[in-house]
């Protein structure tokens, strides 16, 4: 299989910093949602994240327009046929599989149908699946146009050669793969939910506040506290990856959600994308 096409499936935060990364290194990509105003909201960004590279002084003009031309924004899913498809939607399961489905019966065995997921072990999805050979997880970290860090998983019955042309497609997109186990959380995801959930736990038993919690943390060298980060990922996606790993690792204590968490969920306080979570944004 030679990658000359891309669809991303989710025109969030991470949809459209893939589509973004992989324009940017010369792909034709597809992003597809089927809420037109997500897409015009991805679209947005993306031109938004160009122009500060152009004052950066990190692209030319000619650079950013040749990214643009390589983007293009549909909420027709009929038209997500591509040689390699990435989907980057909602961390549930069945709403996974259900997208899977459509889309293998659109583009058949020749394509490479890859997930996201920051939790859901791939062969769980692959089994429902007409083609979980052709499956795998190309895991992206949020900025996904900053974050140099890709896992790639390979489930129980996806094709090594898939897992092959996986990791050199994110070579080519410059960026750092890493092979994983399909475990819960693959590798960085299983070690950094103790960085929220005894951030949150802290919090919870008035241990100390927000603020106080974010500065020490970030003095013992962490790029961003873990309140900030969760407000930057969506205070609801991480929630969410949470919830997952707890339940695919039979509840253990040291993955439980947050109470906390769940509230500013439940109120639609999701972070910088509502202009509120842990902190407010202008």
């Amino acid at each position: 299989m030679e990658i000359k096409t891309l669809a991303i499936a989710g025109g969030g935060t991470m949809g459209a910093g893939i589509a973004q990364v992989c324009a940017q290194a010369g792909y034709k990509a597809i992003l597809f949602d089927i809420n037109s105003d997500i897409l015009v909201r991805a679209e947005e960004s993306i031109q938004q994240g160009l122009k500060k590279m152009i004052e950066l002084g990190k692209f030319t003009q000619e650079k950013v327009d040749e990214t643009l031309k390589n983007l293009s924004f549909i909420n027709d899913i009929n038209l997500m046929k591509a040689d390699l498809i990435i989907e980057a939607i909602v961390e549930k399961i069945d709403v996974k599989i259900s997208l899977f489905q459509q889309l293998m019966e659109l583009n058949g065995a020749n394509t490479i149908y890859a997930t996201n997921t920051s939790s859901i072990p791939i062969t769980q999805i692959a089994t429902k699946l007409k083609y979980p050979e052709n499956v795998v997880g190309i895991h992206f970290f949020n900025p996904a146009q900053i974050m140099k860090l890709v896992e790639i998983i390979k489930g129980v019955k996806t094709d090594q050669k898939i897992v092959e042309i996986a990791y050199k497609f994110v070579l080519d997109i410059g960026k750092q793969p890493v092979i994983s186990a399909d475990a819960p959380g693959f590798i960085v995801n299983r070690i950094a939910r103790l960085y929220y959930v005894e951030s949150l736990k802290a919090l919870e038993e008035n241990v100390s506040n927000i603020e106080t919690i974010d500065a020490l943390l970030e003095s013992s060298g962490f790029k961003m506290g873990p309140f900030k980060l969760m407000d930057l990922i969506g205070v609801d996606t991480n929630y969410s990856v949470t919830e997952s790993q707890y339940h695919l690792f039979n509840h253990e204590a040291r993955f439980r959600p947050s109470r906390i968490q769940k509230q500013k969920v439940d109120a639609g306080l999701h972070g910088k994308k509502t202009k509120e979570g842990f902190y407010k944004y202008n």
